[in-house]
């Protein structure tokens, strides 16, 4: 069986459900299996009371909390996080900053590697936050997949739509009040297929 570990940080449950999305895209292909697990939270609880996360964290509540290990059994891992002024959340760069042993045992090269964020306006730092994390990945000699044009729900200009060739995305609104529309989970999903498809051809 090809595993597929989504690991995401979601502070008001944007990202949380794209890895839904992203865990159906796994499930389509034959002899893949999604894992979801988030990364652990570095605020204390009264910060994440004070910008109104608590019912939002309390609904992820139930989702395992990743360790880095969890990254070396995977055969592919796509990550999910908000854009912070163009880059990663500060939880997921803490995590993967606890990579350095990983790294030194070249655990992680040859796996795939995907990206996907979210962002507050449509050009909000979503592309260049995929790009960035990219660096890392391939630090660790993954393999980067993003979202090709094949999914033509990126090519659309009739709606407000997240999405790129880096990989899926979504709009959440200043007040994070905007859901991922229904073509921004088609994305994750396109995305995860396709990342989960070359992780099989590569562990064949």
């Amino acid at each position: 069986m090809c595993e597929v570990l989504i690991v995401f940080y979601s502070m008001y449950g944007h990202i949380y459900k794209m890895a839904e999305a992203a865990a159906e895209g796994v499930s389509e292909v034959a002899g893949c299996k999604a894992i979801i697990k988030r990364v652990p939270e570095t605020l204390p609880s009264e910060v994440l009371a004070a910008m109104g996360a608590t019912e939002a964290q309390k609904g992820m509540s139930h989702v395992p909390i990743a360790t880095v290990d969890d990254l070396t059994d995977a055969d592919a891992i796509i990550f999910g996080t908000p854009t912070r002024f163009g880059n990663m959340c500060g939880q997921m760069r803490q995590y993967l900053d606890g990579t350095g042993q990983l790294w030194q045992k070249g655990s992680l090269v040859g796996k795939v590697g995907s990206v996907f964020t979210s962002s507050a306006t449509q050009h909000g730092g979503q592309e260049s936050t995929i790009l960035s994390f990219h660096i890392t990945l391939l630090h660790q000699g993954m393999v980067v997949v993003g979202l090709p044009y094949a999914f033509a729900g990126q090519m659309g200009i009739a709606e407000i739509t997240g999405c790129s060739p880096y990989g899926a995305s979504t709009i959440t609104g200043g007040q994070g009040e905007r859901m991922p529309s229904e073509n921004e989970l088609a994305g994750a999903r396109y995305q995860a297929a396709y990342a989960s498809r070359i992780a099989l051809k590569l562990k064949e």
